[in-house]
C-alpha cells in the first residue's frame, strides 16, 4: 500500500486533516463549483457532482452553503472564475508531488505553491514532468476491524475492483474511474461502511524514504494541503507506518 495512502488514512484517523472547517468548506465549495459547471446542476445525472456533495456531506458542510456553491457555478457571476490548475514538482528524495488546484487567479496560486515548494526542501518542475507516474483511479478506503478482511475483499472483486490491498485491518480498493461506483454501491449494499472514496491519483511507483527527508516530505504535503486554493495533493513515497504515526 503506497505512503501516502496511509498517511490519508492515519491523518483522518488522528482528525489531523482540514480541522480548520472554513478551510475545507472553502475547498469543498470550489470541488462543488468545478464540477457543477462541468457537468451540470444536477448531482443525479453529474457524477462528479454527486461525489463532491457525498464528500461535503461528510464533513458536515449545510445543505445551504453546497446549494448556493451549485447555484454559484451554473448562475454565472463569481463562480464562472473558479479554474482547475494542476502543479507538479519534487519532494525531498525525489518525491513525485501532484499537485491539484482550483483558482480565481493563478499568479497567486502559483506563487504559493511554488514557495512552499522551496520551503520545505522541494522545487516545482515542468507540466508533464510527474503526471505520467499518476494513473487516475477509484479509491475506497474501508476500516475493516471486527471484520472478515477476506469477506470484504470478495465483495470488491465480485463487483468489480480492478485491485484490493490489505495492511491490517485497513483495506483500500481500487477500481476504474468508470466502475467507482458500482463497486462503492456494492459495498454499501453488503453493510461494509466506508471510511472515504474518492476518484483519486494512484502511483505507478514509489519511493521509500526515512529520517529528515521522510518528516520534510511530510511538511511538504501538509503545507500544501493547508493552501485555500490546493484541493488535493498526490505523491509517490513511502514512509514506515511509525513514522507516519508520529508525524
Amino acid at each position: 500500500m503506497s505512503g501516502h495512502s496511509k498517511w490519508s488514512t492515519i491523518k483522518r484517523q488522528k482528525g489531523a486533516a482540514d480541522v480548520r472547517k472554513g478551510v475545507v468548506f472553502t475547498k469543498m465549495t470550489r470541488e462543488i463549483m468545478l464540477a457543477a459547471r462541468e457537468g451540470g446542476p444536477n448531482p443525479e445525472a453529474n457524477f462528479r457532482l454527486r461525489l463532491a456533495v457525498d464528500r461535503a456531506r461528510a464533513v458536515n458542510m449545510p445543505h445551504a452553503n453546497i446549494d448556493r456553491a451549485i447555484e454559484r457555478a451554473t448562475g454565472g457571476g463569481d463562480g464562472a472564475q473558479i479554474e482547475s490548475v494542476v502543479y507538479e514538482g519534487y519532494g525531498a528524495g525525489g518525491v513525485s508531488v501532484l499537485v491539484e488546484a482550483a483558482t480565481d487567479n493563478r499568479n497567486r496560486t502559483a506563487s504559493e505553491v511554488r514557495a512552499t515548494f522551496v520551503r520545505n526542501g522541494g522545487k516545482l518542475g515542468e507540466s508533464g514532468s510527474v503526471q505520467w507516474i499518476f494513473e487516475q483511479k477509484g479509491i475506497i478506503e474501508i476500516d475493516a476491524a471486527g471484520r472478515s478482511t477476506d469477506d470484504v475483499q470478495l465483495v470488491a472483486i465480485d463487483a468489480g475492483a480492478e485491485d484490493v490491498e490489505v495492511d491490517g485491518s485497513l483495506i483500500v480498493v481500487y477500481t476504474t474511474p468508470s466502475a467507482f461506483e458500482k463497486v462503492k454501491k456494492a459495498i454499501e449494499a453488503a453493510g461494509i461502511p466506508i471510511a472515504s472514496a474518492e476518484i483519486s491519483m494512484r502511483p505507478s511507483n514509489t519511493v521509500r524514504l526515512e529520517g529528515e527527508r521522510a518528516q520534510q516530505v511530510l511538511r511538504l504535503v501538509e503545507g500544501l494541503e493547508e493552501l485555500d486554493d490546493v484541493q488535493k495533493v498526490h505523491a509517490n513515497f513511502d514512509i514506515p507506518v511509525e513514522v507516519l504515526q508520529h508525524a
